[in-house]
């Protein structure tokens, strides 16, 4: 178990360091080659769209449960599984607004109320606690609500992890060749998801299909 978290805590510190060579040198000339290759093809953000499921059903989804068990429903192995999803990706989304008001980083588009963007603008850069969707990038939401269910499904349904790890990848993709987001957006998105549904996973739920260790 101390092998595992040691592991997943260097993958984190790793992760973070290329999260900030992204920021410092990659994100922005990555954008605009997107841009030039896919302006705004229907396509990517079609695989943008895969992370907005989560984002849309996660609070509805404790509410019927939670009407569920006052009806008495008595959930077992699966669903704790998705109560587990469910909660992990309302946790990480509640985070990643914290976050994207503490960061105030600008968008590779113009998109809404003619916010600055590098494309249009030319701005590119972090103005904390700015406030505004205009200064909301980063982290991904939606990488970080596709990433909250992978995180718990890993564990839980492991003989799917090709499946959870594609999503997160064709989720990320989206919004970077679309786009819609810098690739350090979409890796702390991606992060920021996934350690917040391990992390759901340590809290008391019944023993069956308890995670991998």
């Amino acid at each position: 178990m101390r092998r595992g978290w040691r592991g997943g805590l260097g993958l984190s510190l790793t992760l973070l360091c290329l999260i900030l060579v992204c920021i410092l040198v990659i994100d922005r000339p990555l954008a605009l080659l997107m841009h030039r290759l896919f302006h705004h093809s229907p396509w990517f953000l079609g695989l943008a769209a895969i992370g907005q499921i989560p984002l849309s059903f996660a609070a509805p989804g404790l509410v019927v449960a939670a009407i569920a068990g006052w009806w008495g429903w008595r959930p077992r192995g699966r669903g704790w599984t998705w109560i587990a999803v469910a909660l992990a990706v309302t946790i990480a989304i509640t985070l990643k607004d914290l976050l994207k008001q503490a960061f105030g980083r600008t968008w590779p588009e113009t998109w809404t109320h003619h916010n600055p963007s590098l494309i249009h603008d030319g701005v590119y850069g972090f103005w904390p606690f700015h406030g505004g969707e205009g200064w909301s990038s980063f982290p991904s939401g939606h990488t970080t609500a596709i990433a909250a269910v992978a995180g718990v499904l890993w564990w839980r349904l492991p003989h799917l992890r090709w499946l959870w790890a594609l999503l997160v990848g064709l989720t990320a993709f989206g919004l970077v060749a679309g786009t819609v987001h810098f690739l350090g957006d979409v890796l702390a998105g991606g992060l920021l998801g996934f350690l917040t549904g391990r992390a759901t996973l340590a809290l008391p739920f019944p023993t069956e299909d308890r995670p991998a260790r």
